[in-house]
């Protein structure tokens, strides 16, 4: 059986509140095009997070449905499997999935009953029968669901007469997993314990954090193959640098997997980025100390870099005038090249003190970055030492009570 595997796509991201995306996705799907016509995989897993949010708009929508559909033309003996994620309406997806499966592609949105009959055939909804393999279907689950997972796996176990791969996607955090340059204020997600996901598997195609990663395994960034015993799981990390943080390469994961209980080979394959996020001065040990001094540095910039995304680096005193942003964006305008400007800046301290701003403890919060802060934990957390006695996990606890609530209302209605 094999697998390509990819996740955390985040169609429709807008970022800095004024740029789309979209031409960042569809040369990913370029790549992703080639890579199946080369590789030929049996399944293409899209592990949750198809779209950045959960109401993207008509165009968006459309986009994305014209690249699944160009899929279907241009390989149609290959299965798609799409579950959705944190970021995903899983009543959306799940409304839309009977008129993809007349395409065969398999879209998986609300996830398995808490309460389920025994013999009613619900299992029949997340598994998927391949002449290669099996494959269990399970989009983001609030809370920890290992009993559904279990059971799915005992149920395939009862099915898998030839001793065929099973494969199980998700959309989920496990403990231990890096979660470096991904914000645990955005779409939190309790992580789960590895041992609860079960053993009934061969690979486990997981979403939701974007470095890639194969857990309990050292960090490898390269294209060879490697090899892993059953079962593996995995993140194939998102498929663009979704911010500045994200300072890794970002591939998509072809796996290959000869039998049940056998080994699983995985291969990394490089996406290349359209633009890239640059923070500036490159050199971080000397910010910019004036805003005449980064209008000076980012002429030169300009002059030899024609795409990217860009923010400044400043020390905590700088004198920056109230209209500097509209100077940068008046600067790359004129300059007529393809940069991305964030006006959120980043204010360091002299080295000496001891505060060193965004890059570690506390530091200014500016209107711009007010703006783009959409969960509320992120401002409380960003502002804790005016909350003396603050308990990260007693927020979290508080936060997800309240997203439960919610979510069971919206079920409900």
């Amino acid at each position: 059986m094999r697998i390509l595997h990819t996740a955390d796509i985040h169609f429709g991201q807008n970022i800095y509140q004024n740029y789309d995306r979209l031409d960042e996705h569809l040369h990913f799907f370029k790549q992703l095009r080639k890579w199946i016509d080369e590789y030929t995989p049996d399944v293409l897993l899209i592990s949750g997070d198809i779209y950045d949010v959960a109401q993207p708009s008509a165009a968006i929508w459309s986009a994305f449905n014209s690249q699944i559909v160009e899929l279907r033309r241009s390989f149609p003996k290959l299965s798609i499997i799409i579950v959705a994620g944190n970021h995903d309406s899983a009543a959306r997806i799940e409304a839309h999935s009977k008129v993809w499966e007349m395409a065969g592609v398999t879209m998986v949105g609300t996830p398995p009953p808490i309460l389920h009959a025994a013999g009613d055939g619900w299992e029949d909804r997340y598994i998927v029968r391949l002449p290669s393999g099996f494959v269990i279907t399970l989009p983001y689950m609030s809370g920890d669901r290992a009993d559904t997972m279990l059971h799915l796996q005992k149920h395939v176990e009862s099915l898998n007469e030839e001793n065929l791969p099973v494969v199980m996607t998700a959309h989920l955090a496990a403990v231990g997993c890096d979660t470096e340059g991904h914000d645990p204020a955005i779409g939190n997600i309790r992580p789960i314990s590895i041992e609860r996901f079960g053993s009934g598997y061969d690979y486990l195609a997981i979403g939701h954090i974007h470095k890639a990663q194969t857990l309990g395994q050292p960090p490898i960034f390269d294209e060879e193959p490697h090899t892993y015993p059953s079962p593996t799981a995995r993140y194939s990390g998102s498929v663009l640098h979704v911010s500045e943080d994200e300072n890794y390469p970002h591939s998509v994961s072809l796996v290959d997997i000869g039998r049940h209980g056998g080994d699983i080979t995985i291969r990394q394959l490089r996406i290349e980025q359209l633009r890239h996020f640059l923070t500036l001065p490159t050199d971080s040990a000397n910010p910019f100390a004036n805003a005449k001094e980064a209008i000076k540095y980012l002429t030169k910039f300009l002059k030899t870099h024609d795409k990217a995304y860009i923010r400044l680096r400043f020390l905590q005193n700088a004198d920056i005038p109230a209209d500097f942003n509209s100077s940068v964006y008046t600067l790359i305008e004129q300059s007529g090249k393809d940069i991305r400007y964030n006006p959120r800046m980043i204010f360091v301290s002299d080295v000496n003190d001891g505060f060193i701003g965004d890059e570690g403890g506390r530091h200014r919060i500016d209107i711009e970055e007010i703006k783009q802060i959409k969960d509320p934990r992120k401002f409380v957390m960003m502002t804790a030492q005016s909350y003396p006695g603050l308990s990260e996990e007693v927020l979290d606890e508080l936060f997800d009570e309240v997203e439960a609530e919610a979510r069971r209302m919206t079920e409900e209605k």
